[in-house]
C-alpha cells in the first residue's frame, strides 16, 4: 500500500502505445464476437436456456467494455479535474492530465483531506454521483447523504475502518441522482499517512458499476429460473414415472394367460425409453385375465409428453380394463374410447389396438385406432394381420370402429408394438425390419426370448420416442 498520494511523486512511465492499441483492437474484435453470439441467442425469451445465455452476454460485454474503457484511460492518461475543484486548496490532490477519449465516465478519483477538511473530486466523479461540476465536492461527513439509507452504515464503517486501522477501502453502496436514477458505486480507497504514520488522508477510486451489476443481477435470475425449470422438470419427470409404474402391468419377465387351462399364452413385454427426451411418454402395454377366461392383450399411444400425458394414458388404460372386464368387444370398445378422450377438457390424440383371445378355440378378434396392425409370424415367417377400419382416438366424434378375427396355431407369435419401435424407420419400413425377424423368431423357445431379439435388434440405438413392445406365444 502506498504510503502517500502527492504531485511530486514520480511519473510512471505508461506502456508501449502501440501494444496497448493492439491490446484495444483484441478486446473490440472478442465484443463483436460476443455481440454476435447475443443476436443469435434472442428469440421469443419464453425459454429459460435463451435467457440464460443472453444473460451471459451480456455480462460478458459489460465486462470487455470495461476493459476497453481501462486500456483507452491507460494509452491516454488520466481525466482532467474540472477548474472548480482544481482552484480549492488541495495539497495532496492529482493533477490529472487532459482526457482524450470521450466514453470514460465511469471511473472517478476523489481525495478527502483529513487535517483541512478538504476534499477533490475528479470530473468523472461528478458525474457518476450526479453532481454539479461547479459545486464544492462533498466532505466524508456529507457523502452519506447521497446514499441509500440501508448502505450508509456500511459505507460508514468502511471509511471508519480506513481512517482509524488503516484498512483498504472496498465496497459498493448505492447512490441516487438528482433525476432519480439510482447507481451502485464501488469504491476502493486506502490511508495516505503523513511522515508519523498518521492517517492525513483518504484517497478512493469510485467507479460506475450500475450496469455490471444488473447484468449480474439478470445473470442470477435466469439461473435461478433454469434451475427452477430443471427442478419442476425432474419433479414432473419423477411423478411421470411413478404414475406410469403405478399403471403399467407389474409383471416382468414371462407371463401365462390365463392361468389355468391347457391353451395358454406366453407373454413377454418391454417399455423402451426415449434416449433424447427426459419425459415420459404415453406409451403403455397391457395384458389382462378376463372374467370369462379370455385374455385382453392392448398396446397404445397418447401424444405429447409429460405428467398430464402420463396422467391421460392411465385414464385411458383404466377405461380399456373396466370396458374389457366387463364383457365389451374390442370395437366397441374402441369407440367408446373415443368418446371418453373426445370429451376431456385437455383435447388429446391416441392410437391404440385391442385383443381379444380366447384360449378355447385360439382365435383372436382385435381392433385398432389409427395404430400399427399385430404382426403374426409362423413357421419362420411373417405376416401384417389386416387391418379393420378406426380412426385415432379423438379424432373425430361419434366414429365407429371395425373388428377382424384371426385363428391361431401352436407356437405362432403375435407381436404387438407403439411407433417408434425401430428407430429411424416408420410405417412399411419398420415393419419390414420387423418382420426380417422371423427366422430367429422361429427358433426361439419362449415370449421373453423373442423380446430380447428386439431389444437386441433395436434398443441400444438412439430413438426419439418411447416405444412399447409385446409379445404372445401360443402354447404347443
Amino acid at each position: 500500500m502506498p504510503s502517500h498520494l502527492s504531485a511530486d511523486r514520480p511519473a510512471a512511465q505508461p506502456p508501449a502505445r502501440g501494444s496497448v492499441e493492439a491490446l484495444i483492437s483484441q478486446a473490440r474484435r472478442l465484443m463483436g464476437d460476443v455481440d454476435a453470439v447475443r443476436r443469435d441467442a434472442q428469440h421469443d425469451g419464453s425459454d429459460p436456456r435463451e435467457r440464460w445465455q443472453r444473460a451471459l452476454c451480456d455480462l460478458a460485454l459489460h465486462q470487455l467494455n470495461d476493459l476497453d474503457e481501462h486500456l483507452a484511460q491507460l494509452r491516454d492518461g488520466p481525466p482532467p479535474v474540472p477548474a472548480a475543484v482544481e482552484e480549492a486548496p488541495a495539497p495532496t490532490a492529482v493533477r490529472e492530465a487532459p482526457r482524450q477519449d470521450p466514453l470514460l465516465t465511469r471511473v472517478g478519483s476523489a481525495e478527502w483531506n483529513l487535517l483541512t477538511d478538504e476534499a477533490s473530486w475528479s470530473g468523472e466523479l461528478y458525474q457518476i454521483l450526479g453532481r454539479d461540476p461547479a459545486a464544492p465536492p462533498l466532505t466524508l461527513d456529507e457523502l452519506p447523504s447521497l446514499v441509500f439509507d440501508e448502505d450508509r452504515p456500511g459505507l460508514t464503517a468502511m471509511v471508519t475502518d480506513c481512517l482509524i486501522d488503516a484498512k483498504p477501502i472496498d465496497g459498493e453502496f448505492r447512490v441516487v441522482l438528482p433525476d432519480g436514477d439510482v447507481r451502485t458505486v464501488h469504491m476502493m480507497g486506502e490511508p495516505v499517512l503523513d511522515a508519523d504514520g498518521g492517517t492525513a488522508s483518504m484517497w478512493a477510486v469510485l467507479r460506475d458499476v450500475s450496469e455490471l451489476r444488473r447484468s449480474q443481477r439478470t445473470v442470477s435470475e435466469t439461473r435461478d429460473s433454469l434451475q427452477l425449470h430443471r427442478h419442476h422438470a425432474q419433479a414432473e419427470r419423477r411423478l411421470a414415472v411413478e404414475l406410469q409404474e403405478a399403471v403399467l402391468p407389474p409383471w416382468r419377465g414371462s407371463l401365462r394367460l390365463p392361468h389355468q387351462g391347457p391353451e395358454t399364452l406366453d407373454l413377454a413385454a418391454r417399455y423402451l425409453p426415449s434416449s433424447t427426451s427426459a419425459l415420459i411418454g404415453g406409451d403403455w402395454y397391457d395384458a389382462l385375465q378376463l372374467a370369462d377366461g379370455a385374455t385382453l392383450l392392448s398396446v397404445g399411444d397418447l401424444t405429447g409428453h409429460g405428467v398430464a400425458v402420463t396422467s391421460g394414458m392411465a385414464m385411458l388404460l383404466g377405461a380399456l380394463r373396466g370396458m374389457a372386464m366387463a364383457g365389451t368387444e374390442p370395437g366397441q370398445l374402441m369407440s367408446w374410447l373415443n368418446q371418453l378422450l373426445d370429451a376431456t377438457v385437455q383435447p388429446a390424440l391416441g392410437s391404440a389396438v385391442c385383443c381379444r383371445y380366447r384360449p378355447e378355440t385360439r382365435t383372436l378378434v382385435w381392433a385398432q385406432a389409427g395404430h400399427p396392425a399385430p404382426l403374426l409370424f409362423r413357421g419362420g415367417t411373417g405376416r401384417v394381420l389386416g387391418a379393420p377400419d378406426g380412426v385415432l382416438l379423438g379424432a373425430t366424434s361419434g366414429a365407429a370402429y371395425g373388428q377382424a378375427e384371426e385363428t391361431l396355431e401352436a407356437g405362432d407369435v403375435l407381436l404387438l408394438h407403439t411407433d417408434g419401435l425401430v428407430p429411424g424407420h416408420s410405417g412399411p419400413e419398420a415393419v419390414d425390419r420387423l418382420l426380417d425377424l422371423a427366422p430367429r423368431f422361429g427358433e426361439a423357445r419362449t415370449a421373453q426370448d423373442c423380446v430380447r431379439m428386439v431389444v437386441e435388434e433395436f434398443g441400444d440405438t438412439e430413438r426419439a420416442d418411447d416405444a412399447c413392445v409385446l409379445v404372445a406365444r401360443t402354447t404347443t
